[in-house]
């Protein structure tokens, strides 16, 4: 029993990253379009690092809500806590974090991210073939500097005293994801980067903010009763509403930028940018579902926590969202016709 959870995570973790390694192809096919060398792979990295961006945000968000809980502590910490702990701090208890892990995974990720931009976006054969000073010469290289150093800086924020502060070099990487995704040749590319800043910065916070709160119930479960983890998941759900229409409405603005209206419906199911488009606009839309169900269940059960069970289906599709994401950026842009 205790090896089911972390067998099922490795095999959810491999079968999400199947859809950026073979997504490309998949999505191509019968559009006469040519994808770059190595999107496959570029796919998969660029959905590790959105991956290790979203667990940090996550927990510093979730966190700081388990504080404003009024009922984790109607009678002060918990008896058996022990000096030195966060409960007999006089705060919640919380998973251990996983941050530290999330950023040696995006320093990984933005490592190899910035050796494809030092060899023109061709896979490197080896290390002759990286050009590591030429970064310094372009944007897009001193973009992927910055994304590793900041991932660095935020691994060596995450154990030290004070982890928040990962908040500063994760939002330098959220910044340079934003430039990244709009260059300065692309029509208004500070109004794209802007949606673009406001969209990834919200999907952080639903996604790996999810998946702390789920962790955190675990972690509440029989110290602080019913109505503490229920009251954590309700904060939760209360800004998850904001941040899911914002997501919604940058993600349609940001589609009719590289879409015209006119053109979208035909562009959905003729090019590979507007197939992975769609796909990711169902998966938002069963998310959004699972979110309603373990909403309703909330408010409605004899059990409050009885949402968990939606709530963890809804992580697993964010997961799929994440992975869809990181095909999106390796696929050829639709033409504006």
């Amino acid at each position: 029993m205790t090896l089911t959870r972390p067998v099922a995570a490795l095999v959810l973790v491999a079968l999400a990253a199947l859809i950026p390694l073979l997504g490309p192809s998949s999505a191509l096919h019968g559009t006469g379009e040519a994808a770059a060398p190595g999107a496959g792979g570029v796919a998969l990295l660029r959905t590790a690092l959105f991956a290790a961006l979203c667990v940090p945000v996550g927990e510093l968000f979730v966190n700081r809500l388990a504080r404003s809980v009024p009922g984790a502590f109607v009678n002060g910490p918990p008896a058996r806590s022990v000096p030195g702990t966060e409960e007999a701090a006089g705060r919640p208890a919380v998973p251990c974090s996983w941050s530290p892990f999330a950023a040696v995974t995006g320093f990984v990720a933005a490592l190899g991210l910035a050796s494809v931009v030092a060899t023109g976006y061709l896979v490197p054969d080896g290390l002759s073939d990286i050009d590591v000073g030429g970064l310094y010469a372009s944007r897009d290289g001193k973009l992927a500097l910055l994304e590793v150093n900041a991932f660095l800086a935020a691994g060596l924020c995450a154990v030290s005293r004070r982890p928040v502060t990962q908040l500063w070099p994760l939002g330098a990487v959220v910044v340079a994801e934003a430039l990244r995704a709009h260059p300065t040749t692309e029509h208004t590319p500070l109004t794209g980067s802007g949606l673009t800043l406001v969209h990834l910065t919200c999907a952080a916070l639903w996604t790996g903010g999810l998946l702390h709160a789920l962790r955190t119930l675990r972690r509440w479960h029989g110290r602080y009763g019913t109505q503490a983890g229920a009251a954590l998941l309700g904060l939760y759900a209360r800004v998850a509403t904001v941040l899911l229409a914002a997501i919604t409405a940058t993600g349609v603005w940001s589609s009719l930028r590289r879409m015209p209206p006119e053109t979208v419906l035909q562009q959905l199911t003729a090019t590979a940018y507007g197939r992975a488009l769609l796909a990711k606009v169902l998966l938002v839309a069963a998310v959004a579902a699972l979110a309603l169900w373990a909403r309703r269940r909330l408010r409605r059960a004899a059990d409050p926590l009885s949402a968990c069970a939606p709530a963890w289906a809804e992580v697993v599709a964010l997961g799929l969202v994440v992975a869809v994401s990181g095909l999106l950026t390796a696929l050829p842009l639709p033409i504006r016709w």
